[in-house]
């Protein structure tokens, strides 16, 4: 559970954001039109994601040469300072430029902390585990996500069904940062009694860095893995993220409502996930999974789509969200195993987190931003449709090419 505490925080964090786009938008990024707010607020909130890589080779490298427990340590805090940043900020209105400035350094900071989480939480995980319990342990990173999701979709449709709109404007949005800044102190008390799995190579001065080995000899899982990533990185920060604000701004369809699905969304890719790590565990063989997960995923994507635009047919729609988010709880999880096995020890943390931020950087940061604008200049309700199911087309070629390894 300590393990997996400051990726969930990261998900409420991101989450929240996305939720409350629209809000974060008209505060502190004005404009003559909602859609540039709201492509201001989401562009921001992809700017967060230019330092996962760097963070990712910086905490990916301290984690393989100083060990899990102290890069983990490191993650929460820097990740708790930058939540604190966005939380507190006055808006534009009372301070002007520096505002916007405020809300782009907590995201940078976020996504330098973001960016050596997951390598380091991963691999304690899975060197935590014994033989056949690899893909339960591992599945706990990508539950404390949903459940993260959970508990902010249940805030973002608490607060918006509860509080007018003058309170949700003046204070509402800043509650879900506020109490995520709960979870750090407890984090940290968890995370400083955790049993070290990996303490580094004492020899490692001696040979080529973690980030440079990975490099060179680590080239083609590097890239095959960036690549599959991305199908799962594309359907989180657009299916089960962005959806609430597509559902509201595009179909006008009421907040409460559109939150209510994401609290189903987010049920239902836990559950995804906990029964996909006991299949792993029994059945080995992640990359079967993976590959239907990503099928699954293009054949749901346009009728999830399709079925907003038609009066009556909501709960179509939701149904065949759900089946998504099935294929997301799959997804996240084989991805994460088959990436983390092929890697060696000595590099795990490093190559888990190089592959998870670059990916996320370049599919996660760009989705919301990208999708905003082909919705803005085409006018087109399916344009995100299409660009998930292209997305997953190529993910699905990278993982047919992927060797899978297990045992390392």
């Amino acid at each position: 559970m300590g393990a997996s505490l400051g990726n969930g925080l990261e998900i409420f964090d991101f989450t929240v954001y996305s939720f409350f786009a629209a809000v974060i938008g008209k505060l502190y990024f004005p404009s003559e039109s909602n859609y540039g707010s709201l492509l201001m607020a989401v562009a921001v909130f992809g700017v967060g994601f230019i330092m996962r890589p760097l963070g990712s080779m910086v905490l990916g490298a301290y984690a393989d040469r100083k060990g899990r427990k102290a890069a983990m340590m490191a993650t929460i805090m820097l990740m708790g300072m930058g939540t604190a940043l966005i939380a507190f900020a006055p808006t534009h209105a009372q301070i002007g430029i520096l505002a916007p400035c405020l809300i782009v350094a907590g995201r940078l900071l976020q996504g330098f902390a973001a960016g050596g989480e997951v390598g380091a939480a991963t691999t304690l995980l899975l060197e935590s585990a014994g033989a056949n319990q690899r893909g339960f342990f591992v599945s706990w990173q990508s539950i404390s996500q949903g459940i993260a999701a959970l508990l902010g979709a249940s805030l973002g449709l608490l607060l918006t069904s509860t509080l007018s709109e003058e309170a949700l404007y003046s204070w509402g949005w800043r509650v879900p940062f506020i109490l995520g800044l709960l979870i750090v102190p407890v984090g940290v008390y968890i995370r400083r009694h955790i049993e070290e799995t990996y303490a580094g190579d004492a020899s490692a001065a001696k040979k080529k860095t973690p980030v440079r080995t990975v490099l060179t000899d680590h080239t083609r899982d590097l890239v095959l893995g960036i690549l599959m990533i991305m199908s799962g990185t594309v359907m989180v920060y657009i299916v089960l993220f962005y959806m609430p604000t597509y559902m509201m701004q595009t179909h006008h369809i009421e907040a409460s409502t559109a939150y209510l699905f994401s609290c189903l969304a987010s049920i239902v890719q836990v559950v995804a996930v906990y029964f996909t790590g006991r299949y792993v565990d029994r059945f080995k063989n992640s990359k079967k999974a993976m590959i239907l997960s990503i099928l699954i995923g293009m054949a749901m994507a346009y009728p999830t789509f399709r079925m907003l635009e038609i009066p009556g047919y909501l709960w179509l729609a939701v149904v065949f969200r759900m089946l998504l988010i099935v294929a997301l709880g799959i997804n996240v999880l084989t991805s994460t195993m088959l990436i983390a096995e092929a890697l060696p020890r000595a590099v795990r943390a490093t190559g888990v987190s190089m592959i998870y931020s670059f990916g996320v950087t370049i599919f996660g940061g760009s989705a919301q931003v990208v999708v905003t604008w082909l919705l803005k200049t085409t006018g087109n309700s399916m344009a995100p449709a299409w660009y998930v199911i292209g997305m997953l087309a190529i993910s699905l070629v990278a993982t047919c090419l992927f060797k899978e390894r297990r045992g390392q």
